[in-house]
């Protein structure tokens, strides 16, 4: 891949710009392990995580072919990434396509602003894809893409690949698709123990582990040292007056959780783990439908909001506070606003605190230090740049405001718009960013977006606004000093406040970190054989699931809830129609089995691509019998067929669309019903008559008008997994019929003339199918019901003013178009 003339001071490959890459030894030795094997890159944030990877893919690509794919987290990163490859390497096989495609298209750019048919037609044609992983996990469970090409994945800030993730989702199928696979993944800060690192390599399908600290004498050269100061910082008397008045709430609030016997004690600086605990055993008295829970909860809420409060005055500032107090007034007044939020404002003590907010007008000393270290750096010392963090939007903002009367300063945060704040376009954040390389500005005043990976400037100094509790957030951030040349970090932290126990938990997680990624070194062989026993023991548990479903399921059987028992069941012919028909059967078995899907074809579902917050479609695209395709559907969750369309509910879903919402379950299922013949859904979950305070009954009286009003079969289920089941026998079943296509149209029969009927008179202003069935019954036809008044439609039942007025206004009132 490189030369091995020691005197060479830049990397020669055939697919890199000549004189382009510096030569770093300890990059030459990672990128040789990743060549090789999936390999997890430890290196310190600064020193070419970056370069690692792309010397894997243009050695990958030269001896291999194929295609790779890289993954991170943010629009930002992935944009930079991509700028980097564009510039390093050069992918086209000749000199004359290498003139002629300028924006080099062999690297594209895959986020949620290019459009899924681009995305599948880009696929194909592109060599290398930088992508965030949410998008590339649609595509894949939509099979819009196949990995079976990719001969490198590379998973940037690789540490997120815990619980669901689309990492995790994205290595299963590649390590299964891909003909080739080759995995490196890369972070500065991969996890805080052992455990957490083992299960990031587990997750990702990682063999092999490679650490470089700024201790290894090949890394050193490259580094400085970077000083970390605490500056301690002293509340003003106002300031504390205002935090002991909200404490003083927080335990008044506390006691009624003691009474509750939830809380244990009234201390205002309860961890956040005892809060936790707190309300899961509220949950469990709302669950055994106990009224103390639903009160406790609201407090507990408030409770929640104050010390908010508390942590903004002592963390970040009285302006900050203000914001805050102002945006809770504002949700105070809004129409159906929580007790909590109504209960907090209205109280003497809170409101004295906000009047005291309102009225201080000294400088913060945070404010102050902020400004003074700020002119010793860029003024006294002759410093260009400084990056100032902070965990506080609004603490961003105004300190941006208060930092650019001194200085040329620009806040940098995220994409999403909060109350009270806009947030950054990905076009606003790339300008702001090059203009700060370039040195058009001095100072990035930035919440956590800049943190991860981004590449910022070398900058004099990096000031911690308050002290960061994770250390992955403070090794990342104390990365963008210190590269080039000599940096200093300061983070300021205030007296007796939450800021002082940050900073302990800060310096003990560092600490278990740097011995963790020491105790790394070396750690390859121990890690695979932990990852070894891993992979035995679920293919273990995989192996006994797949002997219940042969023996025909567990306890209960395959169809149902069966509590009177199974035996003697198992054995007639109805029910084992109904028997999974991959389990092994002898060949001299009697029992002819229903075959729901030939052998050899292929299921297709269509899901909704907004249900990608739940498992399913996932679950489904890993069976390669199904093929899933994403898709916005006009009605229903799963389209199964040409007559099957799904609505799959959480019981805590069904029985709110049931009392409130932008469109009921009635709604929905009526739709259904105008475009598929067999309406389907599905109440997933346990609890059904325990939600919220609603009467049995009402769920009830719900359930039957769905199947008898609307033609609806509705099924429950246990969870997503007895879900992800369910659907896949359904459509089995419905697609083994030659003329039962899948159609996200639909394509009912020939109605009846009754029906359509029903249907002509059930569209207008959209009054459903009984309240059809009540006018025609009452009218008689539907041309009597176009004619009647008003006080005459009012007769039919079911109709009241409301809807007479509805049907009126659509039958009587001009067509504008």
């Amino acid at each position: 891949m490189a030369t091995t003339d020691e005197d060479v001071a830049s990397i020669e490959h055939p697919l890199l710009e000549p004189d382009f890459l510096e030569r770093r030894l300890y990059q030459l030795k990672l990128a040789g392990t990743a060549a090789n094997h999936h390999t997890l890159v430890c290196l310190p944030t600064g020193l070419g995580k970056t370069t690692v990877s792309l010397l894997v893919t243009a050695r990958r690509l030269e001896e291999v072919g194929g295609k790779s794919l890289m993954l991170a987290p943010t629009k930002p990163l992935v944009q930079q990434h991509a700028d980097f490859y564009r510039e390093a390497l050069q992918i086209s096989d000749t000199d004359e396509q290498r003139s002629s495609s300028s924006e080099n298209e062999e690297i594209v750019v895959f986020t949620g602003d290019v459009s899924p048919d681009d995305r599948a037609e880009l696929w194909t044609e592109a060599t290398i894809v930088m992508a965030t992983p949410q998008v590339i996990e649609n595509d894949l469970v939509g099979s819009r893409i196949s990995l079976s090409d990719v001969t490198h994945l590379t998973f940037d800030e690789c540490h997120r690949a815990t619980g669901d993730y689309a990492y995790n989702y994205i290595a299963e199928r590649y390590h299964a698709d891909a003909r080739d696979p080759l995995v490196t993944g890369m972070s500065a800060s991969p996890g805080g123990d052992e455990e957490a690192i083992l299960e990031v390599c587990e997750n990702l399908g990682i063999e092999e582990v490679e650490v470089m600290t700024e201790e290894d004498a090949d890394v050193d050269e490259f580094t400085h040292e970077t000083e970390v100061e605490w500056e301690r910082i002293d509340l003003p008397d106002d300031v504390i007056e205002i935090r002991d008045a909200l404490n003083e709430v927080i335990t008044d609030r506390l006691e009624k959780l003691k009474e509750l016997g939830v809380a244990k004690s009234t201390q205002p600086d309860q961890s956040q783990k005892d809060l936790n605990r707190m309300r899961a055993e509220l949950q469990q008295l709302i669950n055994n439908d106990q009224s103390e829970g639903f009160e406790g909860m609201s407090v507990h809420a408030e409770v929640m909001k104050l010390r908010q409060a508390v942590t903004l005055v002592e963390t970040q500032s009285v302006e900050a506070l203000r914001r805050y107090f102002e945006r809770q007034r504002n949700q105070a007044r809004s129409s159906g606003a929580s007790k909590a939020s109504q209960r907090m404002v209205s109280d003497p003590r809170v409101r004295e605190a906000m009047r005291k907010a309102e009225n201080f007008d000294e400088l913060h000393p945070k404010y102050r230090k902020a400004r003074m270290l700020l002119a010793e750096t860029l003024g006294l010392e002759g410093g260009e740049r400084v990056i100032v963090f902070t965990e506080s939007r609004d603490t961003a903002e105004a300190l941006t405001d208060f930092l650019s009367e001194s200085f040329d300063a620009k806040r940098f945060v995220g994409q999403g718009d909060r109350e009270g704040s806009d947030g950054m376009t990905q076009k606003q954040q790339q300008e702001v960013l090059d203009e700060f390389r370039a040195g058009e500005f001095e100072v990035l005043v930035s919440t956590s977006v800049a943190e991860e990976g981004l590449d910022v400037p070398e900058v004099d100094l990096v000031l911690f606004y308050e002290p960061v509790p994770t250390a992955i957030r403070s090794i990342q951030r104390k990365g963008r000093t210190g590269r080039q040349s000599e940096g200093r970090v300061v983070v300021l932290m205030a007296e007796d406040t939450r800021d002082e126990a940050y900073f302990w938990i800060s310096r003990r997680r560092e600490k278990e970190m740097e011995s963790e990624l020491r105790d790394l070194k070396g750690m390859a062989d121990e890690l695979e054989g932990e990852l070894d026993d891993s992979q035995q023991s679920l293919s273990d548990f995989d192996g006994d699931s797949e002997a219940k479903v042969e023996r025909g399921g567990t306890d209960g059987g395959a169809v149902g809830d069966s509590s009177t028992g199974s035996e003697g069941v198992a054995d007639e012919p109805g029910l084992q129609e109904f028997a999974d028909t991959e389990a092994d059967t002898d060949e001299d078995d009697e029992v002819e089995t229903h075959e729901p899907h030939a052998e050899g074809e292929t299921i297709e579902i269509v899901a909704d691509q907004r249900e990608m917050d739940a498992n399913i479609a996932r679950d489904l695209s890993r069976r390669e019998e199904i093929d899933v395709r994403l898709e916005t559907l006009d009605v229903g969750d799963y389209v199964l067929s040409d007559r099957v369309v799904v609505e799959r509910k959480s019981v805590a879903d069904f029985v709110d669309s049931l009392v409130g919402g932008d469109r009921s379950v009635f709604e929905q299922v009526g739709a259904m019903a105008r475009h598929y013949s067999r309406p389907i859904v599905v109440v997933e979950g346990d609890g059904l008559y325990e939600q919220r305070d609603i009467h049995p009954n009402a769920v009830r009286g719900a359930l039957s008008s769905l199947a008898v009003d609307f033609g609806a079969s509705v099924l429950r289920t246990e969870s997503e997994a007895d879900t992800t089941e369910l659907l896949a026998v359904i459509a089995g079943r419905e697609q083994a019929t030659a003329d039962r296509e899948v159609s996200v149209h639909g394509e009912k029969g020939t109605k009846t003339l009754s029906e359509q009927q029903e249907y002509v008179v059930a569209s207008i202003a959209e009054i459903g199918p009984v309240t059809a069935r009540s006018l025609l019954e009452e009218f008689g036809t539907v041309e009597e019901v176009m004619i009647a008044t008003e006080d005459e439609l009012q007769a039919a039942d079911g109709v009241g003013q409301v809807t007479a007025e509805r049907i009126r206004e659509v039958i009587g009132s001009d067509y504008t178009g």
